[in-house]
């Protein structure tokens, strides 16, 4: 079982947010960045921004393992990576 933790750090846009991924005996950490007009774009405000990176996380957890995301990124960046990702990003909201 995958356990994503996410935290909010500050209120002004952009946010930053301090994610960890728990997978049995070990775990990532990780500093994510998002702004406003991202988060609206990616969720539609139908969900917390908070909700948003843990899908987003979610997302990356099903393509790879909690090692391979990168330590320290803005979520736009996911899009180079899996230029899907704004479509399927929906599936992983948790409303």
């Amino acid at each position: 079982m995958i356990e994503v933790h996410v935290k909010k750090e500050n209120e002004a846009s952009p946010w930053h947010f301090s994610v960890k991924v728990v997978d049995g005996k070990s775990s990532t950490e990780h500093q994510v960045t998002m702004d406003e007009k991202t988060y609206q774009q990616l969720s539609e405000g139908k969900v917390s921004a908070e909700a948003c990176v843990e899908g987003a996380f979610r997302f990356l957890l099903d393509r790879e393992p909690k090692e391979a995301i990168l330590r320290q990124f803005d979520i736009t960046k996911i899009l180079y990576y899996f230029p899907e990702f704004d479509k399927m990003l929906s599936k992983y909201l948790k409303k």
